[in-house]
Order: structure tokens, then C-alpha cells, then sequence
């Protein structure tokens, strides 16, 4: 292995090599301890030290870094204390996720340091949306995000290569091709010869170096970096090494030929850089064994007080109260005039003054810039706000969703809109693992907002007609929140992008131009969760959300003889139960209405809880009017036929005469 000094002295050299060396000692204590049963799991990075060390000096300390499980030198490098880290991996008090994820699952702003979740692929997205907000705010910085050989086949990877390449944006994607993702080698994950070829097909740089090589490993992402950071576009890097140990120590080295073995231990980075320095009398033999001493006295007291550290006590109103970031009531400005608008025109409003108010929001989606969205709903903004804040994307419902995830880890705030709600089941991985549960591993807020036109009645079939706010409302760490009339259209979406929690926002597509309210001029708040009892009734109650409230008030128009009360959930998650069990009780009667499928319906959870709260005073079972329990048909009668609304009356006729 051939290294180049350059104009490095001697000085520069020795700390090069003991911040290469420091973790090496680290993973060798590590699996002593391993094979001792004082740590459960360890993934080990022995071999690769040389990319994550010389990245991560060639990294500006205020820039991102977003490490996978393999690149310990990524947070020695910046400095991470060693308790700590000792303690997030033994899920101490002392760690990063109070006990609640493993290894590197966990970020820290001081260190400007982003970890992985275990599908690998989604956090290369939100590098994107770190460098973005890097651009918007004038800042000329680079943002670092690695990957593995095998990660670049999931179509994350893709995804996030190909924003970063349309938006220019100053991101190095970095894969450690160590040669098995597990245990499968890469002529069983990719057929071209080279991954960094890859880069070809994105009209974006590519480079290929040698992992194992410290220096080499430094100067290139220095110089690309260096580059990015004047004139902002993607890079992608393919760092050549391999993997001396099982993808995790359990899984062992078995399936891995003996000769690949010899041939990279002879490129180990760490005697390989040792043999350098020496030659180059940087480096006297006897300092190497004293270097490795030092280290050993350093982290030893440090292990010994971790491990004797007290385990975390399990509290459930701590762990309940971590999964959302508190939200303040926001201050508005209220107006005291209205004006009787469309419900489209609502959620136009409240984006509008959502845009003014926040400087530092923005709107990504398919065609919602100059072309306004499918719906319209966002023509005009880029006359006022521009293209910079208001973004088409690529077809990649993923990849933008990660995107407005990494806006939010550097200060931004962002309204992503789903063409329609059915496409979000391609960004699912980062709605449930990544922006859900992020404010519960480790303490960082996921400020990010997801429209989702949703539902029947404008035939539009199985894939443009689904209510499926079911897929979230049982995720701990989401906000669901589904409008019925105007004005709280418009005041849930101003507090929805107000809230510092992730928020998925229902919006009924039938309703857009066929449903006219009055609605504040001004700003608009309605407090999530809080539900609005629409019509006071003694007879029963039905609790309903979105389009099924004017189901229940076209029935009570049809039987204007007939008190019945009618509650709108408006919010789903978190949802006011206090609200119906409260008129449950009053009314002795329940009927529970969504457009959602029977089966697995967010009603079944209400349903539930009534049973739960108000068993003595029901005069019936508490029932149920849903939809039926098959795809979204085309066909106008059909749909009609679907619907939990052609059933309501018979449903309310045996409530009512139980």
C-alpha cells in the first residue's frame, strides 16, 4: 500500500495514527468483553477503521455526518465522550436512548452526528434534507452520509442520489463496499464492476478509492468536500475494504474464503499505516505497544464504572411522555372576520399564512410548484414564495419524505404532499421506523407535516380512493388529524405545521369543492386532539371524522324528529375520548362512522374504549358503520355499494330501536 505524505509533518502523521488506532482498541476490548458476557451484541468494524477516521477529519466539525453501525471512528473522531457511548451500548442511563435502541441507533446535534436505523437505506434521504436547508440558509457546507455495498441496492438508495443530483445538492454518499452484505457476496447484489459506475447513470462525479488507505481516504473526501461546499452538487465515493469480522459477532466468518482473509490482512489500515510511519521514522516500534497502553488505561475505569452503573427503572409515565416533543400553544394572530370559502380554499389559506409565518418553511411534492399539484391546491405560491421554498420532486415518495425529515434535523420545517394518500405506502418505511420513532430514541423532534388527499366518492378506484389513516393512528410517535368542515381544515394545518412532532394530515378530496364554511381571515388554531360535538342529541351519539360527519348530518337532516348527538373526532391521534365517553354515558347509545374499511378501522379502537368506559350505562352495544372490507371500487354504484354511508340508516334503525 503506497502512502503519500504530502506536505503532512511528522506531528500531524502521529495524531492521524492515534485517532486511527483508538478505535481498533476500542473493538478489541469490546469483543473481550463480548466473549466475557458483559455485552449482549457488538457489529464490528475492524478493517474499515481507515474510512470512517479519515472522513471524518476531512469534515468541518459543524457539518453532518450521518455513520452506520461499522463507524465507531466517526464518533471518536468527533469526540463523542466514551461513557457515553459505553453506555448506549449496554442501554445505560449514561447513553443516547435511555436503554431504548441499540449501538449506533441515535443521533447528537452537538456532535452533528445523525445514526442509522436498521433498514440503512432511509437515512441517506435525509442527508438531502440536511444539505437543502444548508443551501437555503446561505450555508457553504458539505454533508457526509455512508452506505454499504448492499444498502445500494434498496430503492432508497436510488431515490436520494437522484434528488441530490436534481437539486445540486452538497452531499458525499459514501459506500463501504466491504465485500458481503451478512453473507452475501456482491456478485450477488450488483452485475456492473464497479458501484461507483453507479454515478454515471445520475449525471453526477464519481471516485473510487482505496478504504484501507488513511491518507488517500482524507485527501479525497477533503478535496471533494472542499469543492462541494463552493459549488454544491452530489459526489459519490466507493471505498474499497473489507469485512474481517461477521456481519455481527454471532453470525461468525464461515461462508468467507480463507484467501480473501490473507490477502486483506495484509492490507490491514492500521499495520499498514504503522508500517509507513515507520519507515518514514514518524514512528518508533516501542510507541506503538505505549500508544496501545495509554488507550487501554483511558477506557478501562471508564468500562468498569459504566458496567457498575445502575440500569434504567422502567417508568411508564416517563416512556409515555417521550414519545411526542412537547408542543406550546403557538401564538396567532387572529383577525375577527371570516369568510365562507371552499374547504380547498381553507387549506390554501392556512398554507399560505403557514408559509408567512415560518421563514423557514418549506413545500416539497410532485407538481406542486408551478403547476400547483393535481389539486391545485398550491397554484400561485410560486409567484410569492419561489421555487426554492416551494419544490417539485422526482416521482419518490420515500426519498422526499426522508428528504423533509433531514430539513428538520437542521432547522427547517417541511409540508410534504402525497399526490394522492394511497402513494404513501412507498415512503412507509420512513413515516413508521424513521419519523415516528425518532423523538422516543433519542430526544430529537421530527417537525414534518404529510398531506394526504384522501378518500372516495370521485370514482377513482383501488389505488386514488383509500381512507387509510388506520395505517398510522396505531403508531406511536405520528399525529393524525382529519378535518370535516373549513375552518378546522385550515386551523389544523396551521397547528400541524406549528407542532414539532412528524403530523399526518387527512384531507378529503370529495370535500374540496363540494363542502362550503365560514373560516377566520386570519391565523387559525385548533388544538390536536381536541374532539367538537357538532349537534347536541339525547337518543345516541355517532362519533365520526372527515366525510362521514356529513354522512351522520345528512341522516339527522333526513329524521329531523330524532335527537341525536354527533361528535367530530377531528384529531385521531391523540384522540379525545374524553369527549365521547362523556356523551356515551349521557346518551347510553354509541354508533361509531368512518369511511374506512370495517375490519382493522380506527372505530374499532373508539368502539373499544366505549366499551371499556361506559359498559353500566349502555343500552345497546356500542355499534359500528364502515365500509366494506374490499378494495375501493371505479365504478359509481359500486362505490356508492361500498360505502359505510349505504348502510347507515338500517345501522341507526337497530341502534336505536335495540
Amino acid at each position: 500500500m503506497i502512502f503519500d505524505r504530502k506536505n503532512l509533518d511528522n506531528n500531524t502523521l502521529i495524531a492521524i495514527y492515534k485517532k486511527l488506532l483508538f478505535p481498533r482498541v476500542v473493538e478489541e476490548k469490546m469483543l473481550i468483553l463480548l466473549r466475557q458476557g458483559r455485552i449482549g451484541k457488538w457489529f464490528s468494524g475492524i478493517g474499515q477503521e481507515a474510512i470512517a477516521v479519515g472522513a471524518a477529519m476531512a469534515m468541518q466539525s459543524d457539518e453532518y455526518i450521518l455513520p452506520m453501525h461499522r463507524n465507531l471512528g466517526v464518533f471518536t473522531g468527533r469526540g463523542v465522550p466514551f461513557n457515553r457511548l459505553f453506555g448506549q451500548w449496554l442501554g445505560k442511563p449514561s447513553g443516547f436512548t435511555k436503554g431504548r435502541d441499540r449501538s449506533f441507533h441515535f443521533g447528537s446535534q452537538e456532535h452533528k452526528i445523525i445514526g442509522m436505523i436498521s433498514h440503512l437505506g432511509p437515512q441517506m434521504a435525509l442527508a438531502d434534507g440536511i444539505a437543502l436547508a444548508d443551501i437555503l440558509a446561505g450555508r457553504k457546507k458539505a454533508t457526509l452520509v455512508f452506505t454499504g455495498e448492499g444498502g445500494t441496492s434498496e430503492g432508497d438508495f436510488h431515490e436520494a442520489v437522484n434528488i441530490a443530483a436534481v437539486w445540486n445538492l452538497p452531499v458525499i454518499f459514501l459506500i463501504e463496499n466491504n465485500g458481503y452484505g451478512l453473507s452475501t457476496p456482491t456478485d450477488e447484489q450488483y452485475r456492473c464492476k464497479r458501484l461507483v459506475d453507479k454515478a454515471i447513470g445520475y449525471g453526477i462525479e464519481g471516485r473510487q478509492i482505496n478504504g484501507n488507505n488513511i491518507l488517500e481516504v482524507y485527501y479525497a473526501i477533503s478535496e471533494i468536500a472542499n469543492n462541494i461546499r463552493s459549488k454544491p452538487r452530489p459526489v459519490l465515493v466507493e471505498c474499497m475494504t473489507f469485512r474481517m469480522r461477521g456481519h455481527e459477532e454471532a453470525s461468525g466468518t464461515k461462508y468467507v474464503p480463507q484467501e480473501l482473509f490473507d490477502d486483506w490482512q495484509d492490507k490491514d489500515p492500521i499495520s499498514s499505516f504503522e508500517n509507513f510511519l515507520l519507515a518514514e521514522e514518524a514512528l518508533r516500534p516501542e510507541w506503538i505497544p505505549y500508544l496501545r497502553n495509554e488507550f487501554i488505561k483511558q477506557i478501562d475505569p471508564v468500562i468498569e464504572n459504566v458496567l457498575n452503573e445502575k440500569d434504567i427503572r422502567p417508568n411508564i409515565f416517563t416512556e409515555m411522555g417521550d414519545v411526542y416533543k412537547t408542543a406550546s400553544r403557538p401564538i396567532f394572530k387572529l383577525s375577527g372576520t371570516s369568510k365562507v370559502i371552499r374547504y380547498i380554499d381553507a387549506i390554501r389559506d392556512g398554507l399560505i399564512l403557514a408559509m408567512r409565518k415560518h421563514e423557514n418553511l418549506v413545500i416539497m411534492g410532485q407538481d406542486v410548484a408551478g403547476y400547483g399539484g393535481v389539486f391545485k391546491v398550491t397554484e400561485g405560491f410560486v409567484e410569492e414564495f419561489g421555487k426554492a421554498r416551494v419544490r417539485n420532486t422526482p416521482l419518490c415518495e420515500s426519498g422526499i419524505i426522508g428528504t423533509g425529515m433531514g430539513l428538520s434535523l437542521n432547522g427547517y420545517k417541511a409540508v410534504v404532499e402525497m399526490q394522492f394518500a394511497d402513494f404513501v405506502s412507498s415512503g412507509f418505511t420512513q413515516i413508521i421506523n424513521n419519523l415516528a420513532k425518532t423523538h422516543y430514541r433519542w430526544g430529537q423532534n421530527v417537525d414534518v407535516v404529510i398531506r394526504m388527499p384522501t378518500g372516495a366518492g370521485t370514482a377513482g378506484g383501488p389505488f386514488h380512493s383509500q381512507s387509510n389513516e388506520a395505517w398510522f393512528t396505531k403508531t406511536p410517535g405520528l399525529k393524525v388529524v382529519y378535518p370535516a368542515f373549513p375552518a378546522d381544515a385550515k386551523g389544523l394545518l396551521m397547528a400541524a405545521i406549528a407542532d414539532p412532532n412528524p403530523v399526518m394530515y387527512f384531507e378529503h378530496k370529495y370535500l374540496y369543492r363540494n363542502l362550503t364554511g365560514e373560516v377566520p381571515d386570519g391565523e387559525l388554531f385548533i388544538e390536536i386532539g381536541k374532539a367538537r360535538v357538532v349537534k347536541k342529541g339525547t337518543l345516541a351519539t355517532i362519533i365520526a371524522y372527515g366525510y362521514a360527519v356529513h354522512w351522520a348530518l345528512e341522516y339527522l337532516s333526513n329524521h329531523p324528529d330524532l335527537s341525536i348527538e354527533i361528535i367530530d373526532l377531528r384529531s385521531l391521534q391523540p384522540w379525545d375520548s374524553a369527549t365521547v365517553i362523556q356523551s356515551v354515558k349521557k346518551t347510553h347509545k354509541a354508533m361509531v362512522l368512518h369511511e374506512d374499511t370495517l375490519t382493522g378501522g380506527f372505530g374499532a379502537e373508539i368502539a373499544a374504549t366505549i366499551a371499556e368506559n361506559c359498559f353500566l350505562e349502555l343500552d345497546a352495544p356500542v355499534m359500528r358503520c364502515a365500509s366494506l372490507d374490499t378494495p375501493v371500487p371505479m365504478d359509481k354504484g359500486l362505490e356508492n355499494q361500498f360505502l359505510g354511508k349505504s348502510r347507515l340508516e338500517k345501522a341507526m334503525y337497530q341502534l336505536l330501536n335495540y
